[in-house]
């Protein structure tokens, strides 16, 4: 018999009200938008219900406009700051045997190498079985088995440089972090759903909808934020000072025309920072307060406790912002950066150092600021077509099938809200080629209908009453439309998995308008059947 159970009609109507409510907002967008912007800034906000859901569909950058940026990782910078690191383990470990190796000094060499001269070459190979010792395993599947660093000897001279397979493995982490902190930037400013993915084994795309320009996104990743505390030397008159190996010259921040003769090693970085907030030092002044993880905290309390009376660096970016003189031990790991800040600029580095340090410098080789007006005739063109697969869809249902057809195009109604409820509910973006996702899901949305109606013409020749081949009708045409259906979605899934950029934005709206018009075709027209049927009561039909 022709019957839905109650608890189905309630959870199908549910189902068909949550899509719609979810949806309601797309149709008020600047209204919502400028909505969820006062509530983001905690402004009163005004314009819309607080008890109505203000989730929207996201709208990417071909159709809002805004910024895009195609970045390069440097990752030969991590390979120098890694053999700067590395030169005080060596040191140690050479001067504990000085009385076999002799006097050891650093030389100049390629940068991303230590060259050190041994005063007894003889001893070069205890040398080398020393420095060897600090090898550590590379930390990556495809490095199994292999170190970090390779030491060999050339003349009197101990040569060490990073393996191939650390150097993978570094290439790998460098560029994983830096996705990951440009992510984090973009975010602590507020921008809605940018797309930061990888291209390629060292760049990054960076699209950014409804930003002003690329020069401004460049302006909130393009800092470093580096920050390092650096034993401080001497002073120089002029960046072309001539210094020992191992030390380096850089500006002051705030005063013009000083420059710090600082040991290139650092004693603490801001990797090891924890907390960055900004603040005010003892007088009145716009600081930026900071803490360090237990392993840096002990490194700070350990050096300041050992170097009272001596100047110690605060380096930002390759700049010195403060080189205050260490008045007694700090334990604990706090403390505070002073220097010429404004209340914004304390704020900004706080974000900066707060979001973690790009662990290398980026090359943009690409830049676009994309106008709003694009995307202006990019909606207006999905419109277009959305109407008008709308109209010669529900044309064709109404004139072949009748008042079923009118049935499939209720439900394909229904169905276009449940894809922008469900896109507006999981926060997508909506690109031109997700647009095409809807169009074509407007065009396939029918089939499932299409089956079912045809299945029922064939049941009305050889069914008892209409009522027994509705029923067989939507039973017998069930496992085609599964069928048919999953197939498509796996499509839709390998699309998502392996694509990328507009390809997803396909494949999502795609996924999800393949799973609401089977819901539509196989729930919501055969409850709008239903009920008509056991309105009218009619003796037979034509389908």
């Amino acid at each position: 018999m022709l019957h839905i159970e109650t608890w189905k009609r309630v959870l199908i109507w549910l189902v068909i009200v949550a899509g719609l409510v979810m949806a309601l907002p797309n149709a008020f967008y600047p209204r919502v938008e400028r909505y969820n912007d006062a509530v983001a800034a905690g402004q009163p906000a005004e314009g819309w219900a607080d008890y109505l859901p203000s989730n929207l569909v996201n709208l990417g950058l071909d159709l809002r406009g805004g910024a895009h940026l195609l970045a390069e990782v440097r990752v030969q910078d991590v390979y120098e700051g890694r053999m700067k690191g590395l030169w005080p383990e060596i040191r140690d470990v050479l001067r504990d045997a000085r009385d076999s190796v002799g006097a050891i000094r650093l030389q100049d060499g390629a940068p991303d190498e230590l060259r050190i001269s041994i005063a007894n070459a003889d001893a070069m190979d205890e040398a080398v079985r020393l420095v060897q010792g600090l090898a550590r395993p590379v930390t990556s599947l495809s490095g199994a088995g292999a170190n970090d660093i390779e030491v060999r000897a050339e003349g009197d001279q101990l040569v060490v440089t990073l393996s191939e397979a650390e150097k993978q493995a570094t290439d790998e982490r460098t560029v994983r972090q830096s996705l990951e902190i440009i992510r984090r930037r973009i975010d602590e400013v507020g921008t809605r759903e940018p797309t930061i993915q990888r291209q390629g084994s060292d760049r990054i795309l960076i699209q950014v909808p409804g930003l002003g320009s690329a020069s401004e996104l460049k302006d909130i990743i393009g800092t470093t934020a580096q920050l390092t505390f650096q034993p401080v030397a001497g002073r120089a008159n002029s960046a072309d000072q001539a210094v020992q190996p191992g030390q380096e010259v850089l500006p002051s921040l705030d005063e013009e025309g000083v420059w710090y003769i600082l040991e290139e090693a650092p004693v603490v970085t801001g990797e090891e920072l924890v907390d960055a907030q900004p603040s005010f030092d003892q007088n009145g002044r716009p600081a930026v307060t900071f803490r360090f993880n237990p392993a840096g905290a002990r490194k700070f309390g350990d050096y300041t406790g050992a170097n009272i009376g001596s100047p110690f660096a605060i380096v930002l970016d390759d700049e010195v912002i403060s080189a205050p003189v260490i008045q007694s031990h700090i334990p604990g790991g706090s403390g505070i950066i002073t220097g010429n800040f404004s209340v914004e600029e304390s704020t900004n580095l706080a974000v900066l150092l707060r979001a973690g340090a790009l662990p290398a410098g980026l090359d943009f080789l690409e830049e676009r600021t994309i106008g709003p007006e694009l995307g202006a005739d990019s909606i207006q063109a999905g419109k277009i077509a959305c109407a008008v697969a709308f109209v010669l869809v529900l044309g064709f249902m109404w004139l072949s099938y009748g008042l079923f057809g009118f049935f499939a195009n209720v439900a394909l109604l229904v169905n276009v809200a449940l894809i922008f409820g469900l896109l507006s509910a999981i926060g997508a973006t909506l690109t031109l080629p997700g647009i095409a996702g809807i169009v074509l899901t407007i065009g396939m949305a029918v089939d499932a209908n299409v089956l079912v109606f045809e299945r029922i013409r064939e049941e009305l020749k050889t069914a008892r009453g209409p009522a027994r081949a509705i029923e067989l009708g939507y039973e017998r045409a069930l496992s085609a439309i599964v069928d048919a259906n999953i197939t498509t979605f796996i499509v839709a899934v390998i699309l998502f998995v392996m694509g990328s950029g507009p390809v997803r934005g396909f494949s999502v709206t795609l996924g999800i308008g393949i799973v609401t018009s089977v819901f539509t075709a196989i729930w919501v027209t055969r409850l709008f059947v239903v009920m008509w049927f056991e309105r009218a009561r009619p003796k037979t039909i034509e389908v």
